[in-house]
């Protein structure tokens, strides 16, 4: 039996998780910890707690599981529990936890690595061969009421509120790619993805000072989001008769003639790399955060003759109290993200509206209050 301290913030309700199967299933059920679970405390390992969750986001990859059943080697084989972006309170901690309290906000950092390997030990965590990251199955998602989790991975987010806690997660990654990527004042960049990713990506890039920037997508109404959350931004839409050639093309001439020297792919879909690889300049970059298929044709001699490098990102590492100072400094504001909230006993009409783009959702957030939360 582990040594806890005892929960002052009781339990409310039965936990409960989002779940889909091999078959594409998708329904709200019973979940572990218990409620009794949680009241105890009995089953926290050392270093862990247990933060009832608030507020968590739908990702793409969420959708991906549900709809495809895998990503990549990444296969959903059974009932699973799907989310990853969430935010939430610590309700109960093992007696050896001692940088975090009963009471405070914490944004999950959704991994546990293993500490051993070179990835690990070179700071690159997210390359861990040995990774249990939530929602990537076997390993269950954060899309329940309550959840265990180590201390050293639920960072502390005093008074922001529970969906900017879960906000991090995508924040996290795009900070990963934009870090990765180099970008420095006055770049011309183009983004290829109006979503979630794509748009928080915007306002790092336009952050850090790029000029001009472009963004495309094949729905009009994300790009009328974009030019909202972002009014300098240069809006294409995608014209599914154009070659990569003429996507290329295109959006030069709405850069003002500057080719971008960097282009970030956040859609992961074959021809939208191939247009951006077009676009990008004798020397620039291609930089990849999207989901795509396991194999994919690229145009590899425009790459080779115009010493474009093309790079890809996996997730993130080290960036969360980074993506925390930005948020709570005022630098960035994602708020507006946001456009659709569900409880969670709700949460199958979050995913249809989540995978529906005529619903015109951006991000929706789940979540799971009390009378008084915010």
């Amino acid at each position: 039996m582990s040594s806890t301290s005892t929960t002052t913030v009781a339990p409310w309700k039965a936990n409960i998780g989002v779940y889909t199967n091999p078959a594409h299933d998708l329904w709200v059920g019973e979940a572990s910890p218990s409620k009794d679970e949680v009241e105890k405390g009995e089953i926290l390992k050392p270093g862990e707690v247990t933060v009832a969750i608030k507020s968590t986001g739908i990702c793409g990859s969420d959708l991906h599981f549900w709809h495809a059943g895998r990503i990549g080697p990444m296969v959903v084989e059974d009932a699973h529990i799907l989310g990853h972006e969430s935010a939430g309170i610590i309700v109960a901690k093992h007696s050896s936890v001692t940088t975090h309290e009963i009471g405070e906000r914490v944004a999950v950092e959704p991994n546990i690595i293993c500490g051993e390997c070179e990835p690990c030990l070179t700071g690159r965590y997210n390359g861990c061969m040995k990774i249990e990251f939530q929602s990537t199955p076997p390993i269950p998602g954060l899309l329940r009421r309550y959840v265990n989790h180590p201390a050293v991975w639920c960072h502390k987010i005093g008074d922001m509120s529970y969906e900017d806690g879960a906000l991090l997660e995508p924040l996290s990654v795009a900070l990963a790619g934009v870090q990765r990527a180099n970008v420095t004042l006055g770049d011309s960049v183009l983004i290829c993805g109006a979503g979630p990713i794509g748009l928080i990506t915007l306002a790092c890039i336009k952050a850090a000072g790029a000029e001009p920037i472009v963004i495309t997508d094949i729905d009009e109404g994300r790009l009328k989001f974009a030019e909202d959350f972002c009014p300098s931004v240069r809006t294409h839409k995608v014209d599914f008769s154009h070659t990569p050639e003429q996507f290329a093309e295109a959006v030069v001439k709405l850069a003002d003639g500057v080719e971008p020297a960097l282009a970030v792919e956040c859609t992961g879909v074959e021809s939208s790399i191939s247009g951006a690889i077009h676009a990008a300049k004798f020397g620039g970059k291609v930089f990849v955060t999207g989901v795509g298929k396991p194999e994919i044709k690229i145009p590899f001699m425009r790459l080779s003759t115009r010493e474009v490098d093309l790079q890809f990102q996996y997730r993130d590492a080290n960036t969360w109290p980074r993506a925390i100072r930005l948020l709570k400094g005022g630098v960035l504001d994602v708020t507006k993200l946001v456009t659709h909230r569900y409880e969670l006993e709700d949460a199958v009409n979050a995913f249809r509206v989540a995978a529906d783009p005529k619903q015109g959702g951006i991000k929706v957030m789940i979540t799971s209050m009390e009378e008084g939360d915010k």
